[in-house]
């Protein structure tokens, strides 16, 4: 099994990949190098989106705009807190060229060996905290690493969670459904239940337990369709994030799971100007 068939096998891609067909040529053309043809082909299989809401692939208008600009500028703030960068920023020869992102500002980097064919660069890590990391293999073998590592460590804190995923680029629409509990209603894990049963399947996507007990827990329906998080963490309720033009049937789906939860809504907040469901409190 190649390295690409592991990551296909591990991360499902979605079925409509977004901007799978993206000009790679042109992005070749400003950056003056051939890129990984492993990468393009990741590109065309995932399109625009999310490993694990962490890791992400540059689009090429994004790796035009951010190469040499972005590593420039990590580079000299990396200098004035009097440290140096241990590699040269493309174009300059074996330059650093960013490829992709981590969801707290970390970069993922080609290092453009001159001598080696683009398949054979290795990847550099520049994380947020300015270290430098060196996972091991082309593109694929080190999304397929992160992807591993960053859900084994989410098990290992004690969070539930089904495997990596992806999530395609998209436009949801936010909702918060405000709970109350009824008299005899059951306990945060078995309301947990009830509700992933009333939308399985479901992949669970981690969460925390914290102080006082207090619960959150991230899950999608098939396909990560439907994205979810339960929680009495900031209060108790259900945040879902969906395609628009769904309203009807996961307002009528999650309705009903709050009912056999035990629940009532006590209300329903829009978020980021999508609309509420009218009528439902």
């Amino acid at each position: 099994m190649t390295d690409l068939e592991r990551l296909l096998a591990l991360v499902p891609p979605p079925a409509a990949p977004v901007g799978a067909g993206a000009g790679w040529t042109r992005a070749e053309d400003a950056l003056g190098v051939a890129l990984p043809r492993e990468f393009t082909e990741i590109a065309r299989r995932y399109g625009r989106g999310t490993f694990c809401d962490e890791f992400s692939c540059h689009t090429p208008e994004l790796m035009i705009e951010e190469n040499p600009g972005r590593l420039e500028d990590l580079r000299f703030l990396l200098r004035d807190d009097g440290a140096d960068c241990p590699h040269p920023v493309h174009p300059e020869p074996g330059g650093l060229l960013v490829w992709g992102s981590d969801s707290i500002g970390g970069a993922l980097c080609w290092l453009t060996e001159p001598a080696g064919s683009p398949d054979r660069w290795p990847t550099v890590r520049w994380t947020r905290d300015d270290e430098f990391e060196y996972p091991e293999g082309g593109t694929a073998a080190v999304l397929t690493g992160l992807t591993e590592d960053l859900t084994a460590r989410m098990a290992e804190s004690g969070a539930d969670v089904d495997g990596p995923w992806f999530d395609p680029d998209r436009r949801d629409v936010h909702v918060y459904l405000r709970l109350t509990e009824v008299d005899g209603a059951p306990p945060y894990p078995e309301r947990l239940r009830i509700l992933r049963r009333s939308l399985a399947p479901t992949g669970a996507r981690g969460g925390f337990t914290g102080a006082g007990g207090a619960r959150q827990d991230h899950f999608a329906t098939a396909a990560g369709r439907w994205r979810l998080t339960y929680e009495t963490a900031y209060g108790h309720q259900i945040r879902v994030a969906y395609p628009p033009g769904e309203d009807a049937p996961v307002r009528a789906a999650l309705l009903a799971a709050v009912d056999a939860m035990g629940c009532r809504v006590e209300s329903v907040l829009p978020v980021h100007g999508t609309p509420h469901w009218p009528g439902t409190t």
